[in-house]
């Protein structure tokens, strides 16, 4: 029998439409005008919506992880690689999904390196894996237990 911690998973999963609602604004902002080399709080929020992203997919991955007894995982791009492999999404997701996290060492310790001009490309391509990442993961756990 497996233990699941629901409350932890689902708190984290209704964050995604707060995300999911960052990363259009962020795109509506972008086409309005033309950011370029300014805008800093533009290119701040941007930073921060990946940010929690990347803290949202790692922590629900981990709680799965735990839950189903999983292989350990050796870093963020593995816990991706371990649900992928164990089918709690697709591999187009696990793309997407994979390019956020590898962003997690430049957005929260190399972000004096960072180049803050126009919209991140993640922003645009997010948001539909999220959805797929929130939708998958209660259909795993149902699946699982089951």
């Amino acid at each position: 029998m497996y233990y699941v911690n629901q409350e932890q998973i689902d708190r984290r999963l209704s964050f995604i439409p707060t995300l999911l609602q960052a990363c259009r604004e962020l795109q509506e902002e972008s086409e309005a005008d033309d950011f370029g080399d300014g805008a800093l709080l533009f290119h701040l929020a941007q930073e921060r919506t990946l940010v929690l992203a990347i803290e949202t997919v790692t922590d629900v991955g981990s709680l799965l992880i735990d839950a189903f007894m999983m292989r350990d995982a050796s870093s963020y791009e593995d816990i991706v690689d371990i649900l992928t492999g164990e089918n709690v999404f697709g591999e187009e997701v696990a793309s997407v999904l994979v390019s956020l996290v590898q962003m997690r060492r430049f957005l929260t310790q190399d972000y004096t390196e960072i180049s803050r001009t126009g919209l991140h490309p993640l922003i645009r391509t997010l948001p539909e894996a999220l959805e797929q990442f929130a939708a998958s993961v209660p259909a795993f756990i149902n699946k699982e237990v089951l």
